[in-house]
């Protein structure tokens, strides 16, 4: 068995061993396990069964674990991702209008498009020609989507018809735990506690049981059915030709999100080559793509990969071992719906919220000097939260961008993609909206 890893996932080569390509899948585990608590709590909302989209969330994050450990070859786990979920049913099913299986449909049709841009290599010259500026706005704007989601699901922030929010009632459980969450997770998270996040959302949920806040529904059963999910795509509603640029948002963030974690995580643990490149990255970005398709069919939004790779990095992880060990680790979580089940909303608000915090982090890379440039950062941040869409504000930083650079006379700094882009978007904002 020993000489079998070894040789399959090249263990020698990378100086690295069975225990800790172990150790590394674990800790990389518990920094993101908090996902099967939060991505549920959040797609329930849109009308989806909270049992079936728990073990869609687990199965979907096993799939693309296993392609990445075993296809690919790299430590880098894959779960259904945060943002995109909140996207999902926040802005496609509650603010669009659309049904939940509608947009299952269009999770599944970015994936495929996402699949064909990495088997016709496409993709690097899509991720080139995207302005460094727009990237880091709407990596902003889906953070403080996240953190306005978060306030108004703790009720810390409430609508008001004359300022249109306003601040909640402190003083309710609710707001208390939920902010108390965050602050426990924030400083866990300073201290370098690994799993901080986990730890913060079931300590919150622990409190409120014991309080009499909240319901124990039990630790381990057996998984609940997928069936309310499985396969419940709506293809037709997803081509609905208003759906396009919701395509598009899952597609462009997915794209993003997972090149900028594959480039990150492969530079923490070396895995770059000498030119600087990722090895197989096509590979990853298929292993990616076939987890959100898969993901689709039995019933969660984006699958990507995730930016808490670093910590199994840190602790030695270097082959796909490590993914097949956290593959392993989100198949035993399926036995733990119960314990899923009794996490309340406000236990995950402070998750939300932190996690908001760490994605808003990438304004302080803008070029602040350059109006320009930091213009339509903020443009895309904005409009986000404000519109309650990540599409819209994709959209708006995209029009934004070409027509500050253009009036000030800033052409060398387009290109065709951005400007196709661009138009395309004035026209919906024109003739669909």
């Amino acid at each position: 068995m020993k000489r079998l890893l070894d040789n399959h996932f090249k263990l020698s080569e990378h100086n690295t061993s069975i225990k800790t390509e172990v150790i590394a899948g674990i800790t990389t585990f518990l920094t993101m396990a908090y996902i099967i608590f939060v991505n549920p709590s959040i797609l329930s909302e849109a009308g989806m069964d909270y049992g079936a989209v728990f073990v869609a969330t687990c199965l979907a994050a096993a799939v693309g674990c296993l392609i990445m450990g075993l296809w690919a070859n790299y430590p880098i786990a894959q779960a259904p991702g945060m943002g995109l979920n909140a996207f999902f049913t926040y802005g496609v099913v509650l603010g669009m209008g659309y049904t939940w299986e509608a947009a299952l449909g269009a999770v599944f049709f970015s994936g495929f498009i996402f699949f064909l841009l990495s088997v016709f290599k496409i993709r690097e010259w899509i991720i080139n020609a995207i302005p460094l500026s727009l990237r880091l706005g709407i990596a902003a704007g889906i953070g403080l989507f996240l953190a306005m989601i978060a306030l108004k699901n703790a009720g810390i922030v409430v609508s008001n018809p004359a300022t249109y929010v306003a601040l909640g009632d402190l003083s309710q459980p609710s707001a208390i735990y939920a902010l108390v969450g965050f602050f426990a997770i924030t400083a866990l998270a300073h201290l370098k506690v690994t799993g901080a996040v986990m730890i913060g959302i079931l300590g919150v949920t622990v409190v409120a049981i014991l309080f009499g806040h909240s319901e124990y529904g039990g630790l381990v059963s057996a998984p609940p059915s997928i069936a309310p999910t499985f396969m419940a795509l709506d293809f037709a509603g997803a081509l609905d030709v208003a759906m396009l640029s919701v395509i598009f948002a899952f597609l462009f963030v997915d794209l993003f999100d997972t090149s900028g974690t594959l480039i990150g995580v492969a530079h923490r643990g070396k895995l770059l080559d000498k030119d600087g490149k990722l090895p197989r990255i096509g590979r990853a970005m298929m292993a990616d793509s076939g987890a959100s398709m898969a993901g689709a069919v039995m019933g969660t939004s984006t699958t990507t990969s995730y930016i808490e790779s670093t910590a199994g990095i840190a602790s030695g992880g270097r082959t796909g071992l490590t993914a097949v060990v956290v593959a392993g680790l989100f198949l035993i979580s399926l036995f733990f719906a119960p314990l899923a089940g009794s996490i309340p909303a406000y236990a995950t608000a402070g998750a939300l919220l932190y996690v908001a915090v760490l994605m808003a982090g990438s304004l302080a890379h803008a070029d602040w000097d350059d109006v320009t440039e930091a213009a339509p950062v903020l443009i895309a941040a904005l409009a986000m939260p404000l519109t309650f869409s990540i599409a819209e504000g994709i959209a708006l930083g995209f029009v934004s961008y070409v027509a500050i650079k253009a009036l000030s006379g800033r052409f060398r700094d387009l290109n065709p993609a951005v400007i196709i882009l661009a138009l395309l978007f004035v026209l919906k904002f024109l003739f669909l909206d």
